[in-house]
């Protein structure tokens, strides 16, 4: 008698049993999908990236914050943002009453925007909100302009209770943020805060101080002040050994959801100079 045989299944519905098992997967994750494409009506509508004109709309809307924010940092990354229009509706976000507006506008600025823009970047260093100063301090990476350079100190410097007068930052996500926005600057000035800054109490602005210190000079004494002083006082060109400043690139690892094939994948960047930073830096 013949052995009966088992079916095998089809390719094509081998192919549709795993695309329907992804897709219960990513209904499973469908909350942090949805971040992808709010207006989206099914899952598979999740991965349609949004219109430019439907950002332009987001970026606008009077209604609804988050939705301002999202257009614009969407806008922020498209190969167009740089046009007038755009950088425009960047500015006018600078100043909106939403924080996470001020925040992404400051954000798209720094992608989109020059020297000129630089006040707003400096005025954002004073903001009540903690993210608009990180990311005005980030921005001032990006954007190179002298008159930054006495606002990022106070940005970088710590608060200290036997001066409390002093203009200070109280959170270390700034000072770490201003301490490398310091590093393209060869002036003594700068030298003299970031070494100040090596005696800060958290890791990550001790870690940018010496970073940008390396960037300036050419040398690196690690996180001894006194060794950095002692050099300074010994030498008459402080920046002779300095390198080229590079603002930091933004790149993550991609979600697990990024890995399916029609999922838009994450911007990546490469480190570059700051927008205005002369060729020879003085």
């Amino acid at each position: 008698m013949p052995t009966p045989r088992t079916p095998r299944p089809s390719p094509n519905r081998s192919a549709a049993s795993l695309i329907g098992a992804g897709l219960l997967i990513l209904a499973a994750g469908c909350t942090e999908l949805s971040e992808l494409n709010p207006q989206s009506e099914s899952i598979l509508d999740i991965f349609r990236q949004p219109s430019p004109a439907e950002a332009v709309n987001d970026a606008q809307n009077p209604y609804d914050a988050d939705k301002r924010a999202r257009g614009t940092l969407l806008l922020a990354t498209a190969d167009f943002a740089s046009e007038p229009l755009y950088v425009e509706l960047f500015v006018t976000g600078m100043s909106d009453t939403e924080a996470s507006v001020r925040a992404a506008s400051c954000k798209a600025l720094a992608r989109n925007g020059g020297p000129t823009h630089a006040p707003l970047m400096i005025k954002a260093l004073a903001d009540p909100d903690v993210g608009v100063r990180a990311e005005a301090a980030r921005a001032l990476q990006r954007i190179h302009s002298p008159d930054a350079i006495l606002p990022l100190i106070n940005a970088l410097r710590e608060p200290d209770s036997a001066n409390p007068t002093q203009t200070a930052e109280d959170e270390p996500e700034v000072r770490a943020e201003a301490a490398l926005a310091l590093g393209q600057y060869r002036r003594a000035n700068v030298l003299q805060a970031l070494i100040a800054a090596l005696r800060d109490s958290r890791l990550a602005v001790n870690r940018n101080t010496l970073a940008s210190l390396r960037t300036l000079t050419g040398q690196d004494f690690g996180y001894d002040p006194g060794a950095w002083l002692a050099w300074l006082d010994s030498t008459s060109s402080p920046f002779a050994g300095a390198a080229v400043y590079l603002y930091p690139a933004y790149n993550r690892d991609w979600r697990w959801y990024e890995y399916f094939p029609f999922v838009p994948k994450p911007p990546v960047e490469a480190a570059s100079t700051p927008a205005g930073l002369p060729i020879r830096p003085q």
